[in-house]
């Protein structure tokens, strides 16, 4: 049943890669406020995480806000469609570059690209793959069938695809040879290599593996976003100056850094940041579960 299920899935989203894609963005959004209409766990957690980072917010705008980020969290599910399955030419048709930095650089030091978990990441992490050598680290799926497509997939153009429980050793080796790494440090991996700290004046269980690999690796650390832009015009990729002074020496002070930035990102276009992951589910000793 599960080869089926892979299967179908699979087949879904080949078709969908030759569809136009205005009209696969906007399928993803009707069938968003659909589901959005229905009980779910997923909404459950939307709106905990909302009513938590946006205390100011009334009923009514939390509501407005956890339908929003439903359309969108569902669009990105079938545009996976020409980002898993559709060609190099077709990602770059429809995702813009703007970078503080020179991707040209053959002298560029060491580069850990930091990431967030928008719904735009993975199409911005391909366009990228289409043009520059890159390794990309990722967290392993519990369906290992999807898991497999998933990591063939995403590597498609090049992009070497790192287990994220890979030793660190690896990594650093690939930072020193030149290889810029892509990965993202904002969701909740349980408190080992984490710290809390504030997010959204929440404490929140943050890795800091950023500030590790950075320090052993001699690397800079250059943040990126890619955010949807409006009237299905497609993503801009947005690649940042390297962070000041990071890493500081001190993990805990890193991880605030990491945390303040991602909030003025947030700020600019909160419907597009992934509520639909428990960024709290590790909570500090004696706080209550908040799911």
């Amino acid at each position: 049943m599960e080869r089926i299920s892979l299967a179908l899935i699979v087949a879904l989203l080949r078709t969908l890669s030759v569809l136009p894609y205005k009209f696969v963005a906007r399928l993803g959004m009707v069938v968003g406020t659909a589901l959005y209409a229905l009980p779910s766990r997923r909404k459950h957690i939307v709106l905990v995480n909302l009513r938590l980072c946006f205390p100011e917010k009334s009923s009514h705008e939390l509501d407005t806000l956890a339908r929003e980020h439903f359309r969108h969290v569902v669009r990105s599910y079938l545009e996976r469609g020409v980002q898993w399955f559709g060609s190099a030419r077709s990602i770059q048709n429809i995702v813009q570059i703007e970078s503080k930095i020179d991707l040209d650089d053959r002298d560029a030091p060491p580069t850990i690209f930091m990431g967030f978990h928008f719904v735009g990441i993975e199409v911005g992490c391909m366009l990228y793959s289409t043009q520059f050598p890159v390794a990309s680290l990722y967290t392993r799926m519990s369906n290992a069938g999807m898991c497999d497509v998933a990591k063939r997939q995403r590597g498609r153009f090049g992009a070497q695809m790192i287990e994220r429980a890979t030793s660190a050793r690896k990594i650093v080796g690939l930072l020193r040879s030149g290889t810029p790494v892509m990965l993202a440090a904002d969701m909740d991996q349980g408190v080992e290599n984490s710290v809390f700290v504030p997010f959204f004046g929440v404490p929140a269980c943050t890795l800091t593996a950023v500030s590790r690999l950075a320090r052993l690796g001699q690397a800079r650390v250059v943040p990126f976003v890619t955010e949807v832009l409006p009237n299905y015009e497609g993503y801009k990729l947005t690649i940042f100056e390297p962070l000041l002074d990071f890493p500081s020496g001190n993990d805990e002070v890193d991880a605030r850094r990491m945390n303040t930035f991602l909030e003025e990102q947030v700020a600019k276009f909160p419907e597009q940041y992934y509520w639909v992951h428990r960024r709290f589910k590790h909570r500090p000793p004696g706080m209550a579960s908040v799911y």
